[in-house]
C-alpha cells in the first residue's frame, strides 16, 4: 500500500543558500573525483551503496537517478544492495564497493579496512585511482548529514527539495 503525504517539506531550507560557501567545495569535490582515474559508474555505484547503507532514500533516489541517465541498466542498479552474489560487477566495482561498506560499517573484529581488502583493492586500482575512490567515498559522506538531517525531498528538482 502506497501513502501520500501532502505538505511534506524538507526540515531544512536550501543549505547552499543557508551557508554559500558549500557551492565551492560540491564543485571542488565533484572535480576531484572526476580527475578520470576512475569510471564514472564506479564513482556512481559507491554513492549508492552509500546511499543504501545510511538508509537514506534521498541519496539512494539520487544516484540511482544518476546511474540511469550514465545508461545503467536496471538490473545493476537494483543489484548494487546485494552486490555480493550478483552477477552483474566486474571484480574492481566489486572492491570498490567493498571498501566503501568496510569505511562506512563498523567492523566489530578490527579495522574497518584490513591490509587485505586494501591489497585487493590495490591489484585492481593504482595509488591515484585509489586515492580518487576514497575522495569519492568522502564525497557522499560530507553530504549524509545534510541528508540524514535536512531531509530533502527525494526524486524532485533541486529547487523544490528544500523548504
Amino acid at each position: 500500500m502506497t501513502t501520500t503525504q501532502e505538505n511534506v517539506q524538507s526540515r531544512l531550507p536550501n543549505p547552499a543558500v543557508l551557508v554559500p560557501e558549500l557551492g565551492d567545495i560540491g564543485r571542488a569535490l565533484f572535480k576531484a573525483t572526476g580527475n578520470g582515474s576512475l569510471p564514472p559508474t564506479t564513482i556512481s555505484l559507491v554513492q549508492l551503496r552509500a546511499g543504501q547503507l545510511v538508509g537514506n532514500t534521498y541519496l539512494t533516489v539520487l544516484h540511482t537517478g544518476n546511474l540511469r541517465r550514465a545508461g545503467e541498466s536496471d538490473e545493476r542498479i537494483t543489484a548494487v544492495a546485494s552486490w555480493r552474489d550478483a552477477p552483474h560487477f566486474t571484480e574492481a566495482e566489486r572492491t570498490a564497493l567493498a571498501l566503501v561498506e568496510a569505511v562506512l560499517t563498523p567492523n566489530p573484529h578490527g579495522e574497518r579496512v584490513p591490509d587485505d581488502l586494501y591489497a585487493q583493492a590495490s591489484t585492481h586500482y593504482d595509488d591515484k585511482a585509489l586515492a580518487t575512490l576514497a575522495m569519492a567515498i568522502g564525497q557522499v559522506s560530507f553530504f549524509i548529514p545534510l541528508a540524514l538531517i535536512g531531509k530533502p525531498l527525494p526524486g524532485v528538482p533541486t529547487a523544490e527539495q528544500w523548504r
